[in-house]
């Protein structure tokens, strides 16, 4: 039977932790509230406080009416311009890095460790030492300030995130279950496909929540490589900060913020409990 007495040090942990909640919901309660409230009223108050009136008309002038970049269109245009470059990254990205932790964790062959912490390597690269050689072959290749160049570059960089989650899930697997399919004369991507793609669900949910919360929300690659009509929705935000910036529209310009926030908000919502279940089966096999 589960024990319901409140000990004082119970107490204390239920108070920490609700502290650290409430020091992370502010700032969404803020931009929440505000998106919510009309110019006038957080002129005359303050940006805490309650809307008089729910003016749900920010949510369509940052959608569709307001002046990012000289262009009237709201950010609808970068939302798929995010969209374009998060989808076919997180997809490119997952599958070659479980293809990459398949082969580094479950088949040995010379310099397998030697590739397996280079790629890793990139975990703790800054993301400044990467913008010069990236410009470089951006330039060379004539991909500068297209979608196709940020997915190019989302889906290299992401490798090291998913090479080293699904390299640690797989090494896991019995290595008897590889020798036996051996024998059956079964080779390297039969067996991917046949025996470690469909135990793999859990880690490939860790890795496409991982990639897509990442890409989306990334903002250094997407304003040093693109400019006007191709940026994502994290460049267009500050050219709409710069835009308001002498006459402050902040309920729209939090209304926007909530817009662009809501594809990772709905992952994390949809897919936070898999997410958790991954890591742990992954942890504990």
């Amino acid at each position: 039977m589960r024990d319901r007495t409140f000990a004082p040090s119970r107490i204390l942990i239920y108070l920490i932790v609700s502290l650290i909640a409430a020091a992370w919901l502010a700032p969404l309660a803020v931009v929440v509230l505000n998106s919510l409230r009309t110019n006038q009223e957080i002129a005359q108050g303050s940006m805490i406080g309650w809307p008089q009136h729910l003016a749900w008309s920010n949510y369509a002038a940052a959608w569709s009416g307001f002046c990012v970049a000289e262009t009237c269109a709201g950010i609808r245009p970068y939302m798929l311009n995010s969209a374009l470059v998060t989808i076919p990254a997180t997809i490119f990205s997952t599958l070659l890095g479980a293809v990459a932790g398949y082969a580094v964790s479950l088949w040995r062959f010379r310099g397998d460790q030697w590739i397996y912490g280079i790629v890793t390597l990139g975990i703790f690269l800054p993301q400044q030492m990467r913008l010069l050689p990236w410009t470089i072959v951006l330039r060379d290749t004539g991909l500068m300030n297209t979608l196709t160049g940020l997915v190019i570059i989302h889906t290299i960089q992401g490798l090291s995130f998913t090479v080293l989650f699904c390299r640690n899930y797989y090494v896991a697997i019995p290595q008897e279950l590889i020798r036996a399919a051996r024998i059956d004369g079964a080779g390297f991507f039969r067996i991917f496909w046949r025996i470690i793609l469909p135990l793999s669900p859990p880690i490939l949910v860790v890795t496409v929540i991982w990639q897509f919360t990442h890409i989306w929300n990334e903002f250094l690659y997407g304003v040093t490589f693109t400019t006007g009509q191709q940026q994502p929705v994290t460049a267009a935000l500050i050219a709409l900060s710069a835009a308001v910036a002498d006459i402050p529209q902040h309920g729209v310009q939090s209304a926007a913020v909530m817009i662009a926030a809501l594809p990772t908000l709905l992952i994390y919502l949809i897919g936070g409990k898999y997410f958790v279940r991954g890591l742990t089966a992954g942890a504990v096999k």
